[in-house]
């Protein structure tokens, strides 16, 4: 059996803002109909965390949950657990029209920190970054790449891409919190 490894090995950019890959994240998609009680206890027994609202990203004592969509959640755990927890999630809520997916090595996760983070997120992406506060999560682009975002505070992001396209993301926030390249928004 292969040794997972994240799709940068731990690249890290220190500029106006730092950026750094995150390591191995437990990523889990979690389908079905959100207002589910099964679905809410999922959620809990992952994570610890709140069932998410729209557009809100939830943090318990073992992960977080975030809204991806109306009938999707995207749960962020330790990566050695995130097995067990597809399989007992998937016991659990076997009765119900839902799927459970490990997805953590399909993507990689960026860390983007300093007091200018919005500012670089905003240089790549359409969402309104001077609106969101923590607890909120954006599903986006960032250039021409699908990708996820949300504040862990106010001077700290946690980026969310697949890991066919991580180098470009890494390169394009880079580029974008290059020192001298301040807006200053």
């Amino acid at each position: 059996m292969s040794n997972a490894v994240s799709a940068l090995q731990g690249a890290s950019f220190d500029g106006y803002c730092k950026v750094e890959e995150a390591g191995l994240v437990g990523m889990i998609t979690l389908r079905g109909d959100l207002s589910s009680a099964g679905v809410a206890k999922a959620v809990k027994a992952a994570t610890g965390a709140a069932m998410p609202g729209q557009g809100e990203i939830t943090e318990g004592a073992k992960g977080r949950a975030g809204w991806m969509s109306p009938d999707e959640l995207l749960l962020i755990v330790d990566h050695a657990k995130a097995a067990d927890f597809v399989a007992a999630a998937s016991k659990s809520l076997a009765k119900e029209h839902a799927l459970v997916v490990n997805v953590s090595d399909a993507r990689a996760v960026y860390r983007v920190t300093g007091d200018a983070v919005r500012e670089v997120l905003a240089k790549l992406s359409p969402a309104d970054t001077a609106a969101m506060v923590p607890g909120q999560i954006r599903r986006t682009r960032i250039a021409q790449i699908p990708a996820a975002f949300y504040l862990t505070d106010e001077k700290t992001a946690e980026l969310i891409c697949f890991r066919s396209v991580a180098q470009y993301a890494f390169d394009i926030l880079k580029d974008a919190a290059m020192s001298g390249g301040e807006v200053g928004v």
